[in-house]
């Protein structure tokens, strides 16, 4: 074992040594760096290598582009999301001035020659979102995400951007309950735009309405579109309600059978704008209308005392 040689053999002691070769590979660099940066003559090759590698490039950084471009549609959404739901809540805001405007034109029309005409109630209210509907399958009824800690009070009504949805029938502490103008047991007082006649219309419990106690010989025509009239006190007058989808005239009764399809979306899923109650109007103080009438008893004496002196 100690006469083993342990030194290689010759055929790996070929070529020359690493010292040398380190000297050559540095001073080759140098020079070609220095031709570059003198001459440019590398530029070509430089574009070559590029081109070659950028497909490596490319394929190295897709992961960070991915990762760069989830975030980047992440953010997207989300920004869409707050826009959407601002446009809805304008909407929404601004959705009882819009819906009376029809029936404010039909009564201009109507009222154009007067000199003066009472002043409109204001529309206001705040915006609540329907989180569930009930388990009752023979009600219509649904539950928003505001209650008396929000001031929602019953008997208040709710629109959405197309017409009226419901009333508030019951508060909770943090929600409160719907009933569907399409309920079998909720009744709105509506008035047709095109002819002005008034009547109540009745929810049926199937997604339907059906306007009621108007005679046989009545001015109403499908497609005709019914608002609120205002005569309830809860509701504004104007707002749309529903349009006549069909009629059925029978000699044999008093009264047609007029359905009517609801114009807001009652059985979608969605936001909705619970209207502020109508303010009452209170009666005139004593004081004042003591006033009123000792202004009057004046009037009349002075005609009188005109009157006497014309003689």
């Amino acid at each position: 074992m100690a006469g083993i040689d342990h030194a290689p053999p010759p055929f790996f002691k070929q070529g020359p040594a690493p010292l040398a070769l380190l000297t050559l590979y540095i001073a080759l660099s140098v020079a070609i760096f220095v031709v570059d940066l003198r001459m440019h003559s590398l530029d070509l090759v430089r574009q070559s290598i590029s081109l070659l590698v950028d497909p490596l490039q490319r394929v190295a950084q897709t992961p960070g582009s991915l990762v760069d471009y989830a975030a980047y549609y992440l953010r997207g959404i989300q920004a869409l999301e707050v826009e959407n739901r601002e446009l809805k809540h304008a909407k929404l805001t601004t959705a009882p001035d819009l819906q009376r405007l029809a029936q404010v034109e039909a009564e201009n029309e109507r009222l154009r020659k007067l000199l003066s005409v009472k002043e409109r109630e204001k529309a206001q209210g705040q915006v609540a979102q329907i989180l569930y509907t009930t388990r009752d399958p023979f009600s219509r009824r649904v539950i928003i995400d505001k209650g008396q800690q929000s001031g929602i009070v019953a008997g208040q009504p709710a629109i959405d951007e197309a017409g009226v949805v419901g009333q508030v029938t019951r508060i909770f502490p943090f929600s409160a309950e719907i009933t569907l103008i399409t309920d079998k047991n909720q009744a709105v007082p509506v008035q047709i735009i095109r002819s002005g006649q008034r009547s109540v219309i009745f929810g049926l419990g199937n997604g339907q309405l059906e306007l009621r106690y108007m005679p046989n010989n009545a001015d109403v025509q499908v497609g005709d579109v019914l608002v609120t009239s205002g005569l309830d006190s809860i509701y504004l007058p104007g707002f749309p309600v529903a349009k006549v989808i069909n009629i059925e005239r029978d000699n044999a009764y008093s009264f047609a059978r007029i359905f009517c399809a609801p114009i807001a979306g009652v059985e979608n899923f969605g936001e909705l704008m619970v209207l502020t109650p109508r303010e009452a109007i209170p009666p005139a103080p004593p004081e004042a209308k003591a006033k009123s009438d000792d202004d009057t008893g004046n009037g009349i004496r002075r005609k009188k005392q005109r009157a006497a002196k014309a003689k």
